[in-house]
This record gives structure tokens, C-alpha cells and sequence, in this order.
């Protein structure tokens, strides 16, 4: 086919890729800062990635009773030590703001018979949350769809962003493809602000991560940016009845204030029983629920009292693992942040929500709806500095030389008369991923075992992916991108020789304090990927002289 028969081009202050929540509040708030703002979606903004997905929002807020010091204790302590307590903080005291944004624009949350906003206690038992009104769950993103148009944002829907653009070390745009014409864009942009999830592997089990296929991650770090570690996986798992419905299934019993109860909708199960019809161990105190619950029934798996059933009202119900192939832990990977305003370490990039690696949430998910809330208060922080820094670039024309680079990339696949098609290495690379003992109960030789396989699909097959027609284009370079995800997280996982939080080593079943409090750093450095570890300021360590089992209230197997 006459694969590409236009080249349009685009000039804005701010571009800003992504739709979610952080992607719309960087839009926003960069627009209401006077920027001239763009904002691209591969799929179509306020329905596409996790936003529509989110139930809770996370809000801190002195006068509701709320004590900084003892969120941040709880916090920290389920985090195992290594969340960025800078980024904690600041997401919790800026939250009420961003709430504040998500009323006045029309967003409604679960409210009493005075009109005051429900507060949910988190199973922290410390933190709260206010939920989103059940009638609509998901419309919210669509409302900050409109507020965008509202305040003059440019939306364009189904154009992915493919490469970025760089002029004298600066970021000055990217280049993209539209899903449904043959048409090449060029966005020349001051700064660009990368709000597009997080990556997984396309699973069968969590629909918003099919879109999340790490293409900002790719992007940035081919162009020289640098990347968070990936060790700490995401845990989900999901009924195999309905192994694409939303994953939360357990339907564990939660408190509910007075007079609420009906608020929660029907719950599916309350308990999780191995094949022998024993009970799961209770959560211990102090220990995250996604990484215990989680974690838990793979080892059971792992230890051949498999299945597993929860007791859902309509019969036992079996559950299944996976259901977050490829993902990470939400902020636990994403742009290395160079500052607490969103920019990465390469000039005019900036990132927001779960593209920014902030470790907010340290080692394990330990603040329930700061996901949602992170990613408002890192889209305003991005787009506000954004929207200042652009002011100030006099100079952001992009080289032809850079342009027809981009172009070469962008449209090898479709040039290609043959070779492999992006949906076979997809599946090839699912298949390497998926399995329990790979992705969440790791050992070096395994790592080492797959990443030998990832490295041979990075290095013969993805060079040889062709596409036939634009879908195919679209999933060619999303294929590409999972790869080097996929290399990101085995390297990570082989290089953390400890267990902590949502990491556990089958071959390092203990936290090494103080050698891994610290964090994984990934670069592209002469052509190879290289890891360093950053160790987190010694004012943030737990108190070592702590007994161990103090300081870390759950047990791995084979401690």
C-alpha cells in the first residue's frame, strides 16, 4: 500500500501526550499558565489507559483530622523504606488541591446527606480515600475531556507518538502516526510532556493495560533520557470465569461507615482457599494488601496447592495470576524525575503520572487512590513548569536532518516487504513473560535463562517486523517498545539481589538494609543498556538497630 501519502506539521508551546488524568491536568494547567497546548491520545482522550479505570482518589486534608506525620509513618513503613518520601509528600499535600480542581470542573464523589464528601478508610487503616460516584465510574475523565476544550486545549485523538525530536540536546517535539490515515505528523513543540501509563504486555486480564505498551519509556530512553528500575512488579489477579473484567475480584470485606454499606455495589468473595481448602494466612500487620494478597496465592502455586478459589456468593470461583503482564508497580518505574516539578534528565522532556517515576509508593502500593491523585498533582506540577519553560525558548525550529531520521524509523517497518509480524513476536514475547516462576517468584538462572531469549527477539526478530497496513504499523512499533520493556524489567530484576515488596528473589529471600535501600537507574550508554543503583538518603532508612522482623512485619518463603 502507499503506506504514508501526507506529512502535516504542528507548532505548539506545550505538547502533551497522553489523555488520562495526568495528561489532561497537564494540558490544563499548562494552558491556563498561557501555553499554547496540544494533547495527543493513540487512543481518544478520557477513554483510553488506567484513568477510566479508577475508582478512588486519595486526598490528605489537615482539616478533616488528617496528621501528616503518621500518613507519612504508615506510608513509609509498608513501603518498605524506599519510597521517595520528597514525591509522598508532596502528593499528599497537594491532593486536596487537585480534588478541589476535580469539583469545580464537575467531577461528583460519593457524598452524605449533607453533601460532604465520604471518606473511605483505606485497609492501611490510617489513610482515606473518597471514591468516585458508582453512576460515574469512568465519566470523570471524560469531564476533564471537556474542561481541556474549555480552556482552549488542541485535542487530536488516535495519533500515537512514535519518536521524539531533538535539536542541540533538547527534546523540540516527535513525530507520529495517525491510527486510521496515511498521514505523518510533526509536532515541533518547546517542551513535550510524555503522560502515557506506564507498559505491560498486552495480558488477556487487565483491559486498560493493553494500550500501556511503554512507548514513552522507549522513546525517552532511545533518545537519552534516563529510565527508573523496573523490579517491582504490579500484582493483580483476576477470576479465570471473566479473566478480562476489572481485577479486583477478591471482594475482601473493607470498613464501610455507617449507613453506606449499599455504596459498595455487590462484593464477589471474601476468602481465598488453596486446592487442599485451606484458608489463606491473614495479611500481617503493616504489610501491603497488593503485594501480601497478591504475592501470596503465587507462592501457593509455587508450592503445588494450587488452584485457587475465592468463595464468591454464586460458588466457588477459581482465580488466576498475570493479570499485569509486564507491568510495574504504579510510580515504581517510568522517567527518572530530575526535579519535583516532572522533567527528566533530558532538557525540554517532562513526564506526569505513571510515565514519572517518582516511587511515591516505595517498594509496595501502599497508599490506596494515590495513583489517581499522583497523577493529578505530577500533571499540574508538569504543566505548569512546562508552560513557563516554553515561554522562555526563543529557538525550537527542528533540523531536517532530524526529520528524516525520524521518518526512517518511523516507517521502516511498513517499507519491509516481509519478515515477522508484530502480532507473532507479541505472542512469542507473552509466552516468555507469562509464567509465575518469571515474573513474580524470580531466581537468577530463570532471569538469565529469559533474558537470553528477550536479547535474541531484541536483537533478530524486532529488526525484521513488518507491517502491511497502518494497524499493523501501530502494533509494530508497540511490539518494539514491549521488547525493550521486557529487557528493562529482567535486567532490574537480576540486578536488585534482594526480595523487597512486590520483588521477591527466590535465590536473595531476604531485605539487605542498608546495601538495597536504594533504587535501580537504567540508561542507554554507548549503544548498551546500563543499571546503577542510587541509594535513598540515609535520614530516610528505617532504624537499623530495629530487630528485622520489626522492620518487616512479612515473611518470604525461605526466610
Amino acid at each position: 500500500m502507499d503506506a504514508i501519502r501526507d506529512l502535516k506539521k504542528y507548532t505548539c508551546d506545550v505538547l502533551v501526550v497522553g489523555g488520562g488524568m495526568a495528561g489532561c491536568f497537564a494540558a490544563i494547567k499548562a494552558r491556563q499558565k498561557g501555553a499554547d497546548v496540544i494533547l495527543i491520545d493513540k487512543g481518544y482522550v478520557g477513554k483510553s489507559g488506567q484513568s477510566p479505570y479508577a475508582g478512588s482518589f486519595m486526598v490528605f486534608n489537615p482539616q478533616w483530622g488528617h496528621d501528616l506525620g503518621a500518613w507519612m509513618e504508615q506510608i513509609n513503613r509498608i513501603s518498605e523504606y524506599v519510597n521517595n518520601r520528597e514525591w509522598t509528600q508532596l502528593t499528599l499535600i497537594q491532593s486536596y488541591e487537585r480534588y478541589l480542581d476535580l469539583v469545580s470542573w464537575g467531577v461528583r464523589f460519593h457524598a452524605n446527606d449533607k453533601g460532604e464528601p465520604v471518606r473511605f478508610p483505606a485497609p492501611s487503616g490510617v489513610t482515606e480515600q473518597l471514591r468516585f460516584e458508582e453512576n460515574k465510574h469512568g465519566d470523570y475523565v471524560q469531564i476533564l475531556r471537556r474542561q481541556a476544550i474549555k480552556v482552549g486545549v488542541r485535542i487530536m485523538d488516535r495519533i500515537m507518538l512514535t519518536e521524539l525530536l531533538k535539536s542541540k540536546g533538547r527534546i523540540v517535539g516527535g513525530m507520529a502516526i495517525s491510527v486510521d490515515e496515511p498521514i505523518l505528523y510533526v509536532f515541533q513543540a518547546a517542551a513535550t510532556i510524555l503522560c502515557v501509563g506506564a507498559c505491560g504486555i498486552k495480558p488477556a486480564a487487565y483491559p486498560p493495560i493493553v494500550q500501556l505498551t511503554g512507548d514513552g519509556e522507549a522513546m525517552a530512553y532511545r533518545s537519552g533520557a534516563e529510565i527508573l528500575g523496573k523490579e517491582f512488579v504490579d500484582v493483580h489477579i483476576s477470576r479465570r470465569d471473566i479473566p478480562a473484567g476489572i481485577p479486583n475480584m477478591l471482594g475482601r470485606k473493607q470498613t464501610i461507615p455507617p449507613g453506606l454499606e449499599g455504596l459498595q455495589g455487590p462484593r464477589r468473595g471474601g476468602h481465598l482457599f488453596n486446592a487442599e481448602g485451606n484458608p489463606l494466612p491473614p495479611r500481617p500487620e503493616g504489610a501491603s494488601r497488593y503485594m501480601f494478597t497478591y504475592l501470596e496465592t503465587e507462592f501457593e502455586v509455587h508450592a503445588g496447592r494450587g488452584p485457587i478459589t475465592t468463595d464468591a456468593p454464586d460458588g466457588l470461583k477459581e482465580m488466576t495470576g498475570g493479570a499485569c503482564l509486564g507491568m510495574s508497580l504504579r510510580k515504581a518505574d517510568g522517567l527518572w524525575p530530575a526535579d519535583l516539578e516532572g522533567r527528566s534528565t533530558l532538557p525540554g522532556l517532562f513526564a506526569a503520572g505513571d510515565a514519572l517515576g517518582t516511587m511515591q509508593n516505595g517498594s509496595a502500593y501502599a497508599l490506596t487512590g494515590s495513583a489517581i491523585a499522583s497523577s493529578a498533582v505530577t500533571g499540574t506540577l508538569a504543566g505548569e513548569a512546562a508552560a513557563w519553560e516554553a515561554t522562555q525558548m526563543v529557538e525550537r525550529d527542528i533540523p531536517l536532518a532530524e526529520i528524516e531520521r525520524a521518518q526512517l524509523y518511523v516507517l521502516e517497518p511498513i517499507k519491509r516487504k516481509g519478515g515477522f509480524s508484530p502480532q507473532w513476536v507479541t505472542q512469542l514475547l507473552q509466552n516468555t513473560l507469562m509464567p509465575y516462576f518469571v515474573s513474580y517468584i524470580k531466581r537468577a538462572d530463570r532471569l538469565e535463562a529469559i533474558l537470553s531469549l528477550v536479547m535474541y527477539f531484541q536483537e533478530q526478530l524486532v529488526p525484521k517486523i513488518f507491517a502491511r497496513d497502518l494497524h499493523e504499523l501501530r502494533l509494530a512499533h508497540e511490539t518494539k517498545n514491549m521488547v525493550l520493556s521486557a529487557e528493562m524489567r529482567l535486567r532490574s530484576a537480576l540486578y536488585r539481589t534482594e526480595s523487597r515488596g512486590n520483588h521477591f528473589r527466590e535465590d536473595y529471600p531476604h531485605r539487605n538494609d542498608p546495601e538495597w535501600l536504594a533504587w535501580v537507574k537504567i540508561r542507554l550508554t554507548d549503544g548498551r543498556m546500563e543499571l546503577c543503583k542510587v541509594g535513598i538518603p540515609a535520614a530516610w532508612y528505617p532504624d537499623l538497630n530495629k530487630p528485622y522482623s520489626e522492620r518487616y512485619p512479612y515473611r518470604f518463603p525461605g526466610e
